[in-house]
Order: C-alpha cells, then sequence, then structure tokens
C-alpha cells in the first residue's frame, strides 16, 4: 500500500475512438502506479493508499466481460481495506464506476459524468474535482489536450495540498487491434519535476510534432513526398528548437526536387548540429536522398 494521493481523470472520447486517464501528483513515478489502459477494454485511476492491483485486474475483468462497475465492484469486495481506496474505471462502452473510500485523506471526493470521472484526495480545497469536471465537459480538441486541461484546472483551483511533483497522460484507441504498439496514441509520463504540467505541457507539443515527423516517414516510404513534406512542415513548426525535424523536411524538397528551398533549410539545420551533414552524406546509400553526385557534394560543402 503506498499514499499516492492525488487528482486524476478517466475518460472517453467516441468521435476521435480514444479513451485515457491522466493524472498528477505530489509522488515520485505517479504514473507507473495510477495509470493503466488498454485498447478496446478500458482504462483505470487507482490512488489514495493505493492498491495496484485494481490496475491490472481491473483491466482483465473488463477484457473477459464485465463493466466497469461490476469490475470495481467485485475487486472492492475483495478488498480488506476499500475505505482507504480511491478508484476510477472506464469501459469502452463509456461506462464509468468509482469509489472514494471514507477515510481517503480529506479533502477529498469525485464527480462524474457522462463518459468521464474526476477524482481527488488531499486537495488544497473540496473545488478541485468539480472544477475538472467543468473544465472537461467544457474543453475542445482531441482527447489527450482535454485531459491536460482538466489536469491544469486542478492545480488553479488549489491542487495537491502538498504540492507537486509527477504527472502522466495515457491515451489508448477505443477498438483495439492485432497490432497493439499501433493503439497507444499518447504515452507521457513526468517521473519528477518542479512543475509537472508545465514539463507535460511542452512534452505533448513534442509529441505533437514527432507524430506529424512520423507520418512524414511513413508517407516517404511509400513514396508520397508531397504528403510527407507538408507532415515535416507541420512538425518543425510545433518544435522548431529541433533541427532534425527541419533536417527531414529539407530532405523531403530535395528528393521533391525543390532544390533552392533544400539548401536554405539545410545551412540553418547544420549551423545547428554539424553531425547531420554527415548523416546526409550517408543518406544516398540507402535510397532515402535522391540526387546527383555533384548535388550531393555542393550539399555538404553548405
Amino acid at each position: 500500500m503506498r499514499p499516492v494521493d492525488t487528482y486524476s481523470i478517466v475518460a472517453i472520447d467516441k468521435k476521435s475512438g480514444e479513451m485515457g486517464v491522466a493524472v498528477q501528483s505530489h509522488w515520485f513515478s505517479v504514473g507507473s502506479v495510477v495509470s493503466w489502459a488498454e485498447a478496446g477494454v478500458g482504462v483505470v485511476a487507482t490512488q489514495a493508499s493505493v492498491e495496484v492491483s485494481y490496475g491490472p485486474l481491473g483491466l482483465a475483468l473488463m477484457k473477459g466481460g464485465k463493466t466497469a462497475q461490476h469490475a470495481l465492484k467485485s475487486l472492492l469486495a475483495t478488498d480488506p481495506r476499500p475505505e482507504v481506496r480511491q478508484v476510477a474505471m472506464l469501459d469502452s462502452r463509456g461506462r464509468v464506476a468509482v469509489h472514494t473510500g471514507r477515510r481517503c485523506m480529506p479533502e477529498a471526493g469525485h464527480e462524474s459524468g457522462r463518459g468521464f470521472s474526476v477524482q481527488a484526495n488531499i486537495m488544497r480545497n473540496r473545488r478541485v474535482w468539480g472544477a475538472m469536471a467543468r473544465s472537461f465537459r467544457g474543453s475542445k480538441g482531441s482527447l489527450a489536450e482535454r485531459l491536460m486541461l482538466a489536469l491544469e484546472s486542478a492545480e488553479q483551483t488549489g491542487g495537491d495540498l502538498r504540492g507537486r511533483q509527477s504527472a502522466a497522460i495515457l491515451v489508448v484507441k477505443l477498438k483495439g487491434s492485432s497490432t497493439p504498439w499501433h493503439d497507444r496514441v499518447v504515452d507521457l509520463r513526468v517521473e519528477d519535476h518542479p512543475q509537472p504540467l508545465v514539463e507535460m505541457r511542452r512534452l505533448l507539443k513534442v509529441h505533437a510534432a514527432f507524430t506529424h515527423a512520423n507520418n512524414g516517414d511513413l508517407l516517404m516510404e511509400k513514396g508520397e513526398n508531397r504528403k510527407a513534406l507538408e507532415e515535416y512542415r507541420r512538425s518543425a513548426e510545433l518544435s522548431p528548437e529541433n533541427p532534425e525535424l527541419r533536417f527531414w523536411q529539407a530532405v523531403t524538397l530535395l528528393n521533391h526536387g525543390e532544390l533552392e528551398e533544400g539548401r536554405s533549410l539545410l545551412r540553418s539545420v547544420f549551423k545547428a548540429n554539424g553531425d547531420l551533414r554527415v548523416l546526409l552524406g550517408r543518406l544516398p546509400a540507402v535510397g532515402m536522398l535522391k540526387v546527383d553526385k555533384e548535388t550531393l557534394r555542393q550539399l555538404l560543402k553548405l
């Protein structure tokens, strides 16, 4: 039993086909303890005087066909200390179950609504979970963004009485597939940071940048250079401090015959990271840069 006292949210977005869980706490590596999710099954947040097994066992019960309500009820019935637990579960049909034990440390409480539940304990005040619920109901954008906004609203309303240390956001697809490594949409954790939500906000932006970069890579493999170029452009705009993202944008331009624009980008890339000049020279051998030898020689002199 660990005193992982915190605030969290479990939620579903049927339009995007996603469900997820997000959490912040004054406890090291909260994501490794509180947040659980499996595509096609459901999500769980287990906290307060936490019993970690509610996570994997809750998912197993829902995977076996139990609703979130039945899964949580089953686990509470066999728990010798349910009064100190705070647990929320959501299944892939959007059904929610939540429990705040009578001996969770105050201020503690929860609020659930259509397709979501927010829960918190050891809060500075009793307004925190209500603020999270209002934020989620009124927010727009991706599910990860809405989860992030709910966490930020909790912090702005008072947050954890002890302070802050770590955070996590885990989003999976509503429908599982035969390739589960593709079913995790967002899986980010801040293990130890003086401002974990500020850092998580930064990581979400970087995550979006690399999602576009990965899309660009896939499009390049298919030979769809023009579409790949747009993905790389969006990636570089989201994370301008990372020269590698501009590097791949430049490579795509060169492969598409846009030599002047590609050269211009490479000048700024090489100024920021000279090692990428070496990488450029290695690309023709593996078919990732399609320019003649003279053009390559000129590019490497930039």
